[in-house]
């Protein structure tokens, strides 16, 4: 088990008075089996109305009504959670399963249509083509090596590149610059999963991959896999999602997982910056912040 804190401050800044409407915070991560919060609190300015309510998948989200105008909007997320690791992989697929191709029951079908489904069906030509070194119609491979070599094949193919604009780029668009962010990553592991006809769903969260690193918000994908449920892989990191990982929101598609979203009202030129600091460290006896390094977030 390890016990992390997170915190999150996100500040816009304006020249001049400007009228918020209502904003949506995803800053509060998915409790369950694997992660339980221990204490937590948010912080908002200016003045409002906080609601919360669990989300069409289950996410945790916050709704702030703006009660005056104001030259700032700051939203401060601090928690700390108990984090404990999930079992491998391999000995977790149910057995009817653990060879690819494989379909999913009827029940399972029903449920997990809407993540089967490609989000870039123009992109299923250029997609078909690039994972055929991987996979062959025909074929029949061990589930997680396969979807292993996908994780990896992306991390090797591609190189990270930070990016601070909003969206993603198109799985084929990714494909041909050869770089992407960790949410470009994600996109075209997904997308990938279910050009395979795998159920596959958006994640964003927090990581903290080493015991140097002070961690960051981050992207990765889940697929469901009957016997060992929805299992997370990072690709930008060629990693297995374990208790490093800390899952905020899931969602089918990756605009509907964001950390905080809403509108403003206010002259065009009124916006002057935006800032971000997210600190992800494991806490000790001392409570005392870990250092730096250099993994992809």
């Amino acid at each position: 088990m390890k016990h992390i804190r997170i915190i999150h401050n996100t500040e816009y800044h304006y020249n001049e008075p400007v009228t918020f409407g209502p904003h949506r915070a995803m800053v509060r991560p998915r409790e369950g089996h694997d992660l339980h919060i221990t204490a937590s609190k948010l912080e908002i300015e200016p003045a409002s109305d906080v609601r919360w309510l669990r989300d069409i998948y289950g996410n945790s989200i916050s709704v702030i009504t703006f009660l005056e105008p104001s030259q700032k909007l700051r939203v401060y997320s601090e928690v700390d959670v108990d984090l404990y690791d999930n079992p491998s992989l391999s000995c977790s697929i149910d057995p009817m399963v653990q060879s690819y191709p494989f379909q999913y029951s009827a029940d399972d079908q029903v449920e997990l249509f809407p993540f089967r489904l490609p989000s870039y069906p123009a992109d299923a030509a250029r997609l078909h083509e690039w994972l055929s070194p991987l996979y062959t119609p025909g074929q029949l491979h061990n589930t997680s090596d396969l979807l292993q070599a996908l994780n990896s094949r992306i991390y090797e193919s591609l190189t990270y590149q930070h990016r601070d604009e909003p969206g993603v780029q198109l799985p084929c668009e990714t494909i041909a610059k050869g770089t992407g962010s960790c949410r470009d990553y994600a996109v075209l592991m997904m997308e990938a999963a279910r050009h395979w006809g795998l159920a596959a769903r958006f994640v964003t969260g927090y990581v903290q991959l080493d015991a140097q690193q002070h961690g960051s918000t981050h992207a990765w994908i889940e697929i469901y896999l009957p016997g060992a449920g929805w299992r997370g892989f990072d690709p930008t990191n060629n990693k297995l999602a374990s208790a490093e990982h800390v899952s905020v929101g899931v969602a089918r598609d990756q605009d509907k997982a964001s950390p905080l979203s809403g509108t403003w009202f206010g002259a065009a030129n009124a916006f002057e910056s935006l800032a971000v600091k997210v600190q992800v460290f494991e806490v000790n006896d001392s409570s005392a912040m870990i250092g730096t390094s250099g993994n992809r977030t």
